[in-house]
């Protein structure tokens, strides 16, 4: 096999001294920012341990979360991360792809300028290597996702990334889920598959229930609503309201307390006989009163407790019906098919079901010992709705594992060696960039970097562009079955074009002045002066009335 060395960017001369402060003031930022999420780049990464504003501790090692948790004050990492993010908003994935391309393509475009090349033409040149890239890249697609063909092999290895254990038995269930939901013209809503995260059993145990399962228990004697459910929630105790400010009753007689308590009991039987006018499923995210509860079963009300707040607001936009913040009626209660309470083991979910083509009609219930498995799973879950959802959209695929990255690395630099003037060395400048990710793969999988790059640009070379970064060495991707939908790495190329662009633009930051909280009158005697006159005229005013 040929190991011949890589083509790289030629040695320019540099005429600034290279001691002198960045020329691209992003740069340090850039760096700080792809320190701090290249360990978790690829299935090999590794986590971090958040500690968040409430003082949680939280262990991830996906990049969005991450970039989240970070608090920045650096103008240019925050445009990073707004690039990021937005990068895994639309295709679920690619955070940290954005980060470490855009960190790598700026420290290039510092050594190109400290070569004298100008500014303005090396945005151009940039601009034309990213079209070149964007232009290439349909072309390394050798794989298509067939309208009838079982997707699990193209979301195994969007899922193993995020996963701490292998994800087929998941996989199987993701793929089972979308290709079940599927509208008849091949379209797929990523809506309609949703993802509930219960504590305890394995991996395994995790299943799939019609419409939307959610955490939670019914708490009174009506467990199910099997036809015309109408729903309220309530973000408030299910019980009499607290008030925002201390209240004491004055009592003078016993006679006094017992009407005091038969008045409270009877406004909430009042609000409950209402609430139930209205509705025939509760769901409340606070504490369940049991004398209230009791009116709920008189009234046959069906109340459901959940515990994060979270899945209420997703279930109010399942719903389409806002959060009532006390005990009252809905205006519009939200309407599904049928209601009811399922166990899983020692757990309780329960589920909404609907026949309405923009709600939840598959849910994929997790199950794993601990919160960080679930975590990882949940991710994971997601990340393949959104593969599948970009698959149904442009079903090609490209090779992983560094590969992709690898031939077009390969293919500019073949290209940079021919041009003249400053595209050659910009497309090189590139081609360097894009194989820092594979190097990333490679170090974070434990690997002899050299090594590995050595061997994985001699079979590129050779014209094997299936040669990607596994876990113990090279490997053929297509053997492998690891791929990634062209799709997201189209939109992640186009970003990091976009925000490098912007980037290469700014030459200095310029911080505003902060204005103090309670601004200081800089001359106050003139304005007592004036409130003085202003109650004489007053007093004047009234005077003369």
């Amino acid at each position: 096999m040929d190991h011949r060395a890589p083509p790289t960017a030629p040695e320019l001369p540099e005429r600034l001294p290279a001691k002198e402060k960045h020329l691209l003031s992003s740069l340090a930022a850039a760096h700080t920012l792809a320190r701090v999420l290249r360990p978790c780049y690829g299935p090999q990464g590794r986590q971090k341990l958040l500690v968040t504003a409430r003082g949680d501790t939280v262990l991830t090692g996906h990049a969005a979360a991450i970039l989240r948790a970070l608090e920045l004050e650096h103008p240019a990492a925050r445009l990073l991360r707004e690039a990021a993010q937005g990068q895994a908003e639309q295709s679920g994935d690619g955070a940290a792809f954005v980060v470490l391309l855009a960190q790598a393509l700026l420290a290039q475009a510092e050594r190109l300028l400290r070569a004298g090349l100008p500014r303005a033409q090396l945005r151009e040149a940039y601009a034309a290597v990213a079209a070149e890239t964007l232009a290439l890249l349909p072309s390394l697609a050798v794989r298509a996702l067939g309208p009838l063909e079982d997707p699990v092999w193209a979301l195994r290895s969007v899922m193993n990334t995020h996963a701490l254990w292998r994800t087929d038995h998941l996989a199987g269930l993701v793929a089972h889920a979308c290709w079940a939901t599927r509208e008849l013209d091949g379209g797929f809503r990523p809506e309609r598959v949703g993802v509930c995260a219960l504590p305890g059993a394995r991996q395994e145990d995790s299943c799939l229930l019609p419409g939307l399962a959610l955490p939670g228990k019914p708490c009174g004697r009506v467990t199910m609503v099997l036809s015309g459910a109408r729903v309220a929630l309530l973000a408030c105790d299910f019980g009499p309201a607290r008030p925002l400010a201390p209240a004491t009753a004055r009592l003078s007689s016993p006679d006094d307390l017992i009407r005091f308590q038969k008045g409270s009991e009877s406004l909430i039987e009042k609000q409950v006989a209402q609430l139930a006018a209205a509705a025939n499923v509760v769901v409340v995210s606070g504490d369940i009163d049991e004398k209230t509860l009791t009116h709920a079963d008189k009234y046959g009300l069906m109340v459901i407790q959940v515990a994060s707040r979270r899945e209420m607001v997703y279930l109010s936009e399942v719903l389409r019906t806002p959060l009532t913040p006390y005990l009252l009626p809905p205006l519009e209660p939200g309407k599904c098919q049928r209601v009811y309470g399922q166990e899983l083991g020692e757990a309780l979910a329960v589920v909404f079901e609907w026949e309405s083509p923009g709600t939840p009609a598959l849910t994929l219930v997790l199950r794993g010992a601990t919160a960080h498995g679930l975590r990882g799973a949940e991710q994971a879950a997601y990340s393949g709705i959104d593969a599948y959802f970009q698959l149904c959209q442009d079903p090609r695929l490209l090779p992983g594992a560094g590969a992709t990255e690898m031939a077009l690395a390969k293919m500019l630099s073949e290209k940079g060696t021919k041009l003249e003037g400053p595209n050659g060395p910009t497309f090189l400048a590139f081609a360097q960039a894009l194989q820092s990710l594979p190097e990333t793969l490679a170090e974070n999988a434990g690997l002899a970097v050299p090594n590995v790059m050595a061997e994985m640009n001699g079979a590129h070379q050779a014209g094997n562009f299936l040669i990607g970064v596994g876990f113990e060495g090279i490997i053929n991707v297509a053997q492998e079955e690891v791929w990634d939908t062209l799709m997201a790495k189209a939109q992640g190329l186009r970003a990091v074009a976009d925000v490098v662009q912007q980037l290469l633009t700014v030459d200095d930051i310029v911080l505003a002045k902060k204005s103090p909280a309670y601004p200081q009158d800089p001359n106050p005697e003139p304005k007592k002066r004036s409130a003085k006159l202003f109650l004489k005229s007053i007093l004047g005013m009234y005077n003369k009335r």
